[in-house]
Parts: C-alpha cells; sequence; structure tokens
C-alpha cells in the first residue's frame, strides 16, 4: 500500500496520546476529497497509526454518519482483519452508529464478526462495544436474541468488573424487554 499523506502525521508521540488526531479530522471535515486518504491509513503497518486512525474514523463517523457508510464493505472486508482491539472496538461502535446506513448483508456480515468477537476475543473493551451493539440489535432480532443471552451469562462471570457489569446490566435489560413484550 502507498503511504497516505496522513501516515507520517499520525505517528510518534506517547501511545495514549491523541498526537494529530483531532487536527487530522478537522481536515478531513473541511475537506471530505482527504476521507479515503484518512481511510487507507487504517492498513499502515504502525500500531499507534492504526490506532488514531480508528478513533478519527470514529470521530467522523459521529460529525458525518453518511460520509462514512459507502465504506461499510471495506471495514467489514479488510479493516475487520486488522488483529487490533482498537480496530474491533471501533468497528463495533461504526456499525452501531451506521445500523439504519447498512443493507441486510452487511448487517449479517458486522452482526456474524461482533459475534464472533464477543465468542473469542479478550480485550475488555472489544467485548463491552461488540455486547452493546449486539444487545441493540438484538431489540428487534430474537435469533441475535437467542445467540447473545448465554454469551451475556457466560461474561458475567468475567474477572473484570467492566466487562462482568455490562454484561449483567445488558441481561437484566434484555429480560425486562422479554417480559414486557410477553405482557407481563
Amino acid at each position: 500500500m502507498a503511504v497516505s499523506i496522513f501516515e507520517e502525521r499520525f505517528k510518534g508521540g506517547h501511545s495514549n496520546s491523541l498526537g494529530n488526531t483531532i487536527e487530522i479530522v478537522d481536515e478531513v471535515l473541511a475537506d471530505k476529497s482527504k476521507l479515503q486518504a484518512l481511510v487507507d491509513t487504517w492498513q499502515s503497518e504502525d500500531e499507534l497509526v492504526r490506532l488514531r486512525v480508528a478513533n478519527a474514523v470514529r470521530r467522523v463517523c459521529v460529525e458525518n454518519p453518511a460520509w462514512i457508510a459507502p465504506y461499510l464493505n471495506h471495514f467489514i472486508g479488510v479493516v475487520a482483519k486488522i488483529d487490533q482491539p482498537s480496530t474491533q472496538w471501533t468497528l463495533a461502535k461504526l456499525f452501531e452508529f451506521l445500523e439504519n446506513r447498512m443493507g441486510a448483508e452487511q448487517k449479517a456480515l458486522a452482526r456474524d464478526h461482533m459475534k464472533y468477537n464477543l465468542a473469542h476475543h479478550k480485550d475488555w473493551i472489544v467485548l463491552n462495544n461488540s455486547m452493546e451493539t449486539l444487545a441493540l440489535w438484538a431489540k428487534t432480532d430474537g435469533n441475535l436474541q437467542d445467540w447473545l443471552k448465554p454469551q451475556l451469562l457466560r461474561l458475567t462471570e468475567d474477572t473484570r468488573k467492566s466487562v462482568a457489569g455490562r454484561a449483567r446490566k445488558l441481561l437484566a435489560v434484555m429480560d425486562k424487554q422479554g417480559k414486557k413484550a410477553a405482557g407481563q
């Protein structure tokens, strides 16, 4: 892959800092023609660059979801293969934000990707974001709800408080919705 116009600007600095991310987001928001370069940078060899790109794409999506929606197939087919927690949890958030802009096949692929992450991933942020999006989608998908409940039950035993707590909270909400639907 050719080096993107943003590659060098995302590099360096402390790994817990955003570096130039906000500046780049503002630049992309001011000039949509730079969005492709931002998305292309997600395939950088540099893990820190990918982390910052994920953050930037999410921020652009919050401001202009219509700009990001045309990249869904790329995210599902290419970006989803990046084995990095920041990429995986960002995808869960993007899928949540873009649900109403997805076609049926895109949504099915995104759902399957998050289901895989929920069943197999170890990162707490990936688990929390995947749970959240899947639980939202399960409100209107009984099959997903049937699959999700045992996963959430398993995660209530997770040693990390945030994961176990989120799983318990989502299970309680799903149980409440189920009782409401049953007229109880």
